[in-house]
This record gives structure tokens, C-alpha cells and sequence, in this order.
């Protein structure tokens, strides 16, 4: 059972990290954000933040010494929890300089 659950989540990781990829370079995004993302290349490097944490965690996982593995968890949930806020600023309108009249 636990290596179903592993292998789920390296899929889930993996498709966080295809799409992020393909928003980057092509700027696609997948149909379920499709409509609320503004800046799919934003949206993608939140993507690839986001699948970096959740990909350390299941890779490394706590660590065994009290200090450090609480350290390490806590990088995780940032680096994940970055990724999240990266995305959602993609999802507001960037604001464009405007040339004031001379």
C-alpha cells in the first residue's frame, strides 16, 4: 500500500513538473487554471517551485536529528508554500507602464 501512495505522489510531481515545464517555455497552461491564469510563464515557475518542495519532501522526508529535520520540513513547506503564492500572483493582471502626456 505504501508503495502505491509513493508512486502516486512521484505522478502527481511529475505532472506539476510537465506542465510547469511546458507553461515556461510555451507559455500553455492546463485547462483547469486555463482561465484564471494572466502570466502562464509565472504560472509555470510557481508550478516548478511548488513540485520542488513537495519533490524534496518526499525524496529526503523528515530527517532523523530533532534540530535538523524540523529545519528541513520547514524549508519544504516554504519552498511548496512559495510556489503556491508564485501562482497566485500569476493570476492577477500585471500592471503596464503608461507614458504620461507631454
Amino acid at each position: 500500500m505504501h508503495l502505491l501512495l509513493v508512486v502516486g505522489a512521484w505522478l502527481a510531481v511529475a505532472l506539476f513538473v510537465a506542465a510547469g515545464v511546458a507553461s515556461v517555455v510555451t507559455g500553455w497552461v492546463p485547462w483547469p487554471a486555463r482561465r484564471r491564469v494572466v502570466r502562464p510563464r509565472l504560472w509555470g515557475y510557481g508550478t516548478l517551485l511548488t513540485s520542488l518542495g513537495l519533490s524534496l519532501l518526499l525524496l529526503l522526508g523528515p530527517l532523523e536529528d530533532a534540530g535538523a529535520g524540523i529545519v528541513a520540513f520547514g524549508g519544504y513547506c516554504v519552498l511548496f508554500l512559495a510556489g503556491f503564492v508564485v501562482q497566485a500572483l500569476a493570476q492577477r493582471p500585471g500592471r503596464d507602464t503608461t507614458k504620461t502626456a507631454s
